[in-house]
């Protein structure tokens, strides 16, 4: 049996191994980056949102805001990739020199890409180059054939995880220009569509802004009720997802893109990168980021995955 003096050193032992132990770690932090565009009157002038009427939620906490850049200047940076589907009616070719004129005017630090899809690709014809006028002669007629596209959310996820640019801190955004329908899930609306929520997810995770233009699609398929539904739906849960913006004119083609492109063009002028603290998570995490500077709003992704090191629009999947 064990004496009482070899029970005292057994105890004073145990103690010491115990406090060599910690009692618990500082749980690791990152800071997130976040996209966000500004939704001003037009009269406004870029740089007006102050970082002080920015707010931050995530999973409906309040987070601090660490840091409200303005994306212009030195931060200007910008890689677009203008998404144009193979299967629209030849009928956009009325449109193809409003396109062209949209990213001529782009500036300078604009690196602009164009693709087509096609077979679930993106099929890109010109890779991103800061040279607009040869960005803008890869422009051409699409094909014009129904369905061809495969699925413009499997061309989205693909361009996604397969990003032609390397530039670290600069933004990442996509306009597509499709009907927005889904041949490889089916004509009717699914909010469960699993290629959609793939994308959005994959966008969700690169940081990657989403703002899609309807233009319908060729042939009888694309000109029915249900279709046209569903595109539209699908095009709005994107960009809504993911911080972008859908652009229709009822169910009809636009009799004009200039509209539209003259709004993108100055959302991608008041665009800011918001910072807060969080932990690191490979999961996405719901975000909510509100101002009350009055006449404002703010356009963000609906979740984001934290990782370390990562900058807005420029995250790895």
């Amino acid at each position: 049996m064990m004496d009482r003096k070899a029970w005292c050193t057994l105890g004073f032992a145990a103690a010491a191994m115990l406090a060599t132990v910690p009692m618990g770690r500082a749980q690791e932090t990152v800071t997130a980056h976040v996209l966000v565009t500004a939704i001003t009157r037009p009269e406004q002038t870029p740089g007006t949102v102050p970082r002080a009427s920015v707010s931050v939620f995530q999973d409906g906490k309040r987070q601090d805001v660490s840091s409200w850049i303005p994306l212009r200047g030195d931060r200007a940076d910008l890689e677009l990739v203008i998404l144009m589907d193979d299967s629209s009616r030849s009928t956009i070719g009325l449109h193809l020199g409003e396109l062209k004129k949209f990213i001529r005017d782009a500036p300078a630090a604009t690196s602009i890409a164009v693709g087509y899809m096609r077979h679930g690709s993106p099929n890109l014809v010109q890779k991103l180059t800061t040279n607009h006028e040869a960005a803008a002669g890869a422009l051409r007629q699409p094909v014009a054939q129904p369905g061809i596209n495969g699925s413009p959310y499997l061309c989205l996820s693909d361009l996604i995880k397969h990003w032609p640019g390397q530039q670290s801190r600069a933004r990442r955004e996509v306009i597509m220009v499709t009907d927005g329908a889904d041949p490889a899930w089916g004509r009717r609306y699914d909010p469960q569509d699993s290629y959609v929520l793939t994308a959005i997810r994959d966008a969700q995770r690169a940081g990657v802004a989403v703002y899609s233009i309807y233009y319908g699609g060729a042939g009888a398929g694309g000109h029915g009720f249900s279709a046209n539904i569903a595109g539209q739906n699908y095009l709005n849960q994107v960009s809504a997802a993911t911080g972008g913006e859908a652009y229709f004119q009822g169910f009809s083609d636009p009799v004009s893109l200039q509209p539209f492109l003259n709004d993108i063009e100055w959302k991608l002028q008041n665009q800011y990168e918001l910072g807060f603290m969080t932990t690191p998570s490979r999961q996405l995490r719901r975000i909510s980021v509100n101002t009350t500077e009055p006449n404002v709003k703010l356009l963000a992704p609906q979740q984001i995955a934290a990782r370390p090191n990562n900058s807005a629009g420029a995250n790895l999947l």
